[in-house]
């Protein structure tokens, strides 16, 4: 088993018992393949969610950039949820993790497909 599957392994435990989500796991590779590198790199690999800078990054480059959204008042909505659902006091957020949730609020696991 190679470093990225055990990650996977790893993001898949986080959804199922921090999140409450049972993954769907071909989903979940397809955003942790889409990650890149990132997931490589322990700054990288995880999103800091009380950092104003980071949410506006995620934003962007993810939803905007790559799920192809109109920037608005929904996605800042998005993303508090799936912060929410990941929990608050959860300090360490996994970036893919996170992107999964988005796709799944979002309904563009086609954009994956």
């Amino acid at each position: 088993m190679g470093k990225r599957d055990e990650l996977i392994g790893k993001y898949a435990d986080d959804l199922k018992n921090k999140c409450g989500v049972t993954p769907d796991m071909e989903l979940l590779t397809k955003v942790t393949i889409g990650c890149g590198p990132a997931i490589y790199d322990a700054d990288a690999s995880t999103v800091a969610s009380t950092q104003e800078s980071e949410l506006e990054t995620v934003k962007q480059n993810f939803l905007v950039g790559k799920l192809g959204l109109p920037d608005g008042p929904a996605l800042d909505a998005g993303i508090a949820k799936a912060i929410e659902t990941y929990g608050k006091s959860e300090r360490n957020k996994y970036r893919a993790v996170l992107y999964y949730l988005l796709t799944k609020h979002f309904g563009k696991e086609s954009v994956y497909g």
